[in-house]
């Protein structure tokens, strides 16, 4: 017949304080780090501890039993789920591909300044107002001299606009070098830690323990380089090294196995922010090239009417000029004073192909930047609302680590109660038997 030990109740009732000991420090550690950014609810999971078999006889039956010897913590386990963590990282590169392409399409429409007199439609509308006027007034000196004052002040606006328009173009090229290459770029710091992070969790795994704030943190590394371009993992050896992919390259960004960086590498489908700079240039080059077509029309619409001299040289926005002075500006075909066939065809001019390309131009550029900024408020909703499905998942919910923490509490206070019971019945065994009378 096996005994049962005097002691095993106090052994039982020592492995409920502990659990309950260890859920209360799980929930102070959850309190405290509420406001963490990236930190994920943790929770002790308690079960009964192995039982004291307890073999035949025992029982009036001659049976044996199992007798229960109390609680232990199971594991400290991290409240996370994993599909949405990829659910969020695909939209949150959405978010960022979308944000930076609507930011960087809102300053270029900033550049036009449409509708302003001092804007382009303006200066086209006074350049046309001077032929006019000097078409009533064609041997007019002042009337020649304000031609040519609008065209250079055309001409200039255009070449501003240019230089605007491949500033903003460099400026995104500019960023997406400094967060791919160069001592101290985002993408090979975010890969350095995460590289860092598998070997430290891939440590404390190896020996059997549950790295949950490790993982926290290359959950938040992944969280913000999915900001930046499209992220990928899979834990091939499944000891807790994660191999991530990035941009698309054919290379792993970090090696899981061997714990090796890859960057800088060519990044075939980026998306993220590192997409959106890349579109970015793409469209900015664009909307030049159909400037450089409203220049180019101007100059040869213009110049066909005006004859020899040309009015304008250069062809593109960036390189049109006036080339002709009060003297050499002609009013007429024919030469008879007082005749004003080209200022009158000229200023017909208005309202035609040429207005038209540039009405094209800002059209497109503001339908563009309003499409942009609609998707990234969408986007933006879509990410806020993912965010939160995780966070209910994985966030710390102060009202409820207050109801735990006070049944921990009580949980460890009737521990304690049948602990102090166990040792009164143990000190009456011992302190008290045999000594009747005494």
């Amino acid at each position: 017949m096996t005994t049962i030990n005097a002691f095993h109740g106090l052994q039982t009732s020592l492995r409920g304080l502990l659990a309950q000991q260890r859920s209360l420090d799980v929930t102070a550690h959850n309190i405290a780090n509420a406001q963490t950014e990236g930190y994920t609810r943790q929770e002790a999971v308690l079960g009964a501890s192995l039982p004291m078999t307890i073999t035949s006889g025992v029982l009036a039956d001659g049976s044996g039993a199992q007798l229960g010897q109390g609680v232990d913590v199971l594991e400290f386990r991290r409240m996370r789920d994993s599909f949405l963590d990829l659910q969020y990282r695909a939209q949150n590169m959405a978010l960022g591909e979308k944000s930076t392409l609507a930011d960087g399409l809102a300053r270029v429409e900033e550049q036009l300044s449409e509708p302003s007199d001092d804007a382009l439609s303006g200066l086209f509308g006074q350049f046309w107002d001077s032929w006019e006027t000097l078409a009533n007034n064609p041997t007019d000196p002042a009337a020649q001299a304000t031609v040519i004052a609008r065209g250079q002040a055309l001409t200039g606006a255009l070449q501003d606009l240019d230089a605007r328009l491949s500033a903003l173009s460099s400026t995104a090229a500019a960023e997406y070098t400094s967060l791919t290459s160069g001592p101290g770029n985002e993408v090979g710091n975010y890969a350095n830690q995460l590289a860092a992070l598998n070997t430290a969790i891939a440590d404390q795994m190896r020996v059997g323990r549950q790295p949950n704030d490790l993982l926290d943190q290359r959950d938040l590394v992944l969280d913000k380089l999915s900001e930046l371009g499209q992220v990928s993992t899979s834990d091939t050896d499944g000891d807790g090294a994660l191999d991530v992919s990035f941009g698309g390259a054919g290379t792993l960004l970090v090696n899981g196995t061997t714990g090796a960086v890859t960057w800088p590498q060519t990044l075939t489908a980026p998306g993220g922010k590192l997409g959106a700079l890349l579109t970015l240039q793409t469209t900015i080059g664009a909307y030049r090239t159909a400037l450089d077509g409203v220049a180019s029309s101007l100059a040869t619409s213009v110049n066909a009417l005006h004859g020899t001299p040309p009015f304008f040289t250069g062809t593109t926005a960036a390189t049109l000029t006036v080339n002709v002075t009060t003297s050499t500006l002609t009013a007429s075909s024919s030469g008879v004073a007082g005749d004003n066939d080209i200022a009158r065809a000229v200023g017909a001019l208005r309202n035609g192909s040429i207005d038209a390309a540039y009405a094209t131009f800002v059209h497109q550029v503001a339908g563009d930047a309003a499409d942009a900024s609609r998707a990234s408020r969408t986007q933006e909703s879509i990410t806020t609302t993912l965010d939160e499905r995780r966070k209910s998942v994985s966030g710390v919910s102060l009202d409820e680590e207050m109801t735990n923490m006070i049944r921990f509490q009580r949980g460890y206070q009737a521990s304690s109660r049948a602990m102090s019971t166990m040792d009164e019945m143990l000190d009456t065994l011992i302190n008290r038997t045999g000594r009747v009378g005494l």
